[in-house]
This record gives structure tokens, C-alpha cells and sequence, in this order.
């Protein structure tokens, strides 16, 4: 691995490198070390850039080149799977169980993964940016009230920067997505970032956007007026089955 800025842990407002300046290979390594504080992960979305390491390694702050971002009007959900969402029980809410999404997340194996990047820190890092506002989870419910799916991600402005989700059982992640992308929406945000591309985000419609592109969107969209503090009461507790409303792709 070619060397990387390395962030002091004690200066946690030390201005990150530009996002051009990141490695091709391994695509988007940024910068090394640093904290996980607040006030450090919030500068670091806002500029684009997220935290990803595995358990043993130091920090790892990545800006990868193209970027995987969602248009909210625009998740794709299978004709098949809508036609079984039309006799659903489900329902999603938001920030009423942070701590268990993001734990089954790190729970939930990953093909081609061994272990989680997940690690306890991270989990203790996102909670207490929850704690303060500023990350949110969609929890999808099942008939019998135990969790079907789930995503968390962090919301600056009117930016949602999606950090993982998961599946209890068979479509919960889509359903999380898809109701995540429609509030969205409905609020006046037109992205969703997913970070890193793979066939599956591109099945639900996912785009592969240029850094550049995206950079620039992003830097008009965290400086915009989004919804501050808890979603619990603003997302609502809609019914999974209202997502059959979406057009079929």
C-alpha cells in the first residue's frame, strides 16, 4: 500500500487531503489514522469521504472513484417482488432500534467478506452520532414485530450517505432501501450515496457517478436545510405494502 496522510488522532479538525489526491489501487484510499469522533466523521461526509478498515488496521478514509449513489425517485424493485410486498404485513419505521440495525448489520456475513469492517468502535462512532442527530436508521418490521431488515447511514443537509443494510429475512434490505429512497424524496433530497458499486446495488438501480460529479452534488446538498434530530415521528410507520405503488421495472 503506497503512503497515505496520516491524521493525527488528537487533532480532530485537521483538514483532510483533497478527494483528488486519493489512490487508484486500492481505488479511493484517502488518508490513515485520525479519530472517529463526531465532529471528524461529519467533516469527512460533508467532503465526501467515509471511514472503511477492518478490525487490527489503523483508520482507513476513502473517496473512490466512480462513486455508487442512488436517485431517490428511482430504486428499482422486481415486478415479482412487488406483487409479493401487495400482501405484506411489514412495516418500516425509522430511529426506533439504531442499535440493533447496525449491530445485525456487522452480524450479517457478506459474500467474498471474512469478518465485518463493522467493528465495535465503528458501532460505538455511529451511535453516538445518532445520539446527536446525526445518523438514522429504517427498520423494517415483520407481522410478528422482529426485524425483517434494516439501514443506517449518516444525513447531512439534505445528503443521505448509506454506511450498510441487511436482511432478516428475504427482501428486508430492499424494502429499508426503497422506503428510505421514497422519504427521501418526498423531503426534496435527490441522493442516496452507496459508496462502492456492486451488481446487486446495481440491480436496484444504482448509478456509477465520477468522483467530480458527485463531489459537486454533494457540496450543494449538505448545505441545504434537512430534517434535524430524531425521524421516528417525520418518517411515520408506513406499510411495506405501499411500496407495491412503485412501478414495476
Amino acid at each position: 500500500m503506497a503512503t497515505r496522510p496520516y491524521l493525527l488522532p488528537d487533532d480532530p479538525h485537521a483538514p483532510f487531503p483533497p478527494p483528488t489526491s486519493a489512490l487508484r489501487e486500492p481505488d479511493g484510499l484517502l488518508a490513515v489514522g485520525g479519530d472517529l469522533s463526531p465532529s471528524r466523521l461529519l467533516a469527512a461526509y460533508r467532503g465526501g469521504i467515509f471511514p472503511w478498515y477492518s478490525e487490527g488496521q489503523p483508520i482507513l478514509w476513502w473517496s473512490p472513484d466512480p462513486r455508487m449513489v442512488f436517485r431517490t425517485d428511482a430504486v428499482r424493485l422486481s415486478s415479482r417482488f412487488l406483487r409479493q410486498l401487495r400482501r405484506s404485513r411489514w412495516q418500516v419505521r425509522a430511529d426506533t432500534a439504531f442499535d440493533e440495525v447496525i449491530t445485525a448489520c456487522a452480524r450479517t456475513p457478506r459474500p467474498g467478506q471474512y469478518g465485518t469492517w463493522i467493528t465495535p468502535q465503528m458501532r460505538q462512532a455511529y451511535s453516538r452520532l445518532h445520539r446527536l442527530g446525526h445518523a438514522h436508521s429504517v427498520e423494517v418490521f415483520d407481522e410478528d414485530g422482529d426485524l425483517a431488515g434494516g439501514i443506517y447511514g449518516v444525513a447531512i443537509g439534505r445528503m443521505f450517505f448509506g454506511e450498510s443494510m441487511f436482511s432478516a429475512r428475504p427482501g428486508g434490505s430492499k424494502v429499508a432501501l426503497a422506503m428510505l429512497a421514497r422519504r427521501l424524496h418526498d423531503w426534496g433530497w435527490p441522493l442516496l450515496d452507496a459508496q462502492v458499486e456492486n451488481p446487486h446495488l446495481y440491480s436496484l438501480g444504482g448509478e456509477a457517478w465520477p468522483r467530480p460529479r458527485f463531489l459537486e452534488a454533494v457540496a450543494s446538498l449538505v448545505d441545504m436545510p434537512g430534517q434535524e434530530g430524531s425521524w421516528e415521528t417525520v418518517f411515520g410507520a408506513p406499510p411495506a405494502s405501499g411500496l407495491a405503488q412503485v412501478r414495476a421495472c
